[in-house]
């Protein structure tokens, strides 16, 4: 398994250590089909993709039936990532370009991932409940919100009410005033030590 992962989540299941070592030449594989991510990138897959990802999981631990949105999921990020560090939540990944989506669906079944389901979808044509909705740098904070208020569930399961995790990176406090909402700003150089982190933010704000 990846240095970088075992360091920071020591305690993984043989079957999830497995599933994180083969991401690696799956996303090579398919990085030359189609453009998941940049090809200067690829070599930093753990990093800036899977770690960056599952630093969700050093803000909040979902409870088993946990509904989680991930909205313009491109190749699978943060779901992929997530939905093997939580086997017993529930994780619907969501992008309208097709390529993409079949993409993560496919890296998905590969490494047995029965936790998560894809769908070529805009956001705001979703309909199903959620407790979280996550997203990487899909679009701006108060568009994303707009797109999906409607889908967050009114009870809450887990220790966070429910609501939005985003990530941001940069400049980004405009984006916050015009939310008009009440957020967390979380470093994500909290988690995790190196260098990519800094200046990289989560962001929560409940229903």
């Amino acid at each position: 398994m990846p240095g970088q992962i075992k360091k920071y989540f020591p305690h993984l299941s043989p079957d999830q250590q497995l599933q994180f070592s083969s991401l690696f030449e799956l996303y090579v594989e398919w990085n030359e089909k189609i453009n998941l991510i940049s090809r200067k990138d690829i070599s930093n897959l753990y990093e800036r993709h899977v770690l960056h990802s599952l630093s969700i999981a050093k803000f909040i631990l979902f409870k088993e039936g946990t509904r989680v949105l991930d909205v313009g999921t491109g190749g699978g990020f943060p779901g992929i990532p997530l939905a093997i560090l939580f086997p017993k939540v529930k994780f619907h990944l969501v992008d309208s370009v097709g390529k993409k989506i079949n993409a993560a669906e496919k890296i998905s079944f590969a490494i047995n991932l029965v936790n998560v389901s894809v769908e070529k979808s805009r956001a705001e044509d979703v309909t199903s409940k959620y407790d979280f909705i996550v997203s990487r740098a899909v679009a701006p904070l108060k568009t994303i919100f707009a797109w999906t208020d409607n889908l967050i569930d009114d009870q809450s399961k887990n220790d966070l009410l429910n609501g939005w995790i985003l990530f941001k990176g940069g400049e980004f406090g405009k984006e916050i005033q015009e939310l008009h909402k009440h957020v967390l700003q979380i470093p994500i150089s909290r988690y995790f030590d190196t260098e990519f982190f800094n200046e990289k933010y989560l962001i929560y704000f409940p229903k």
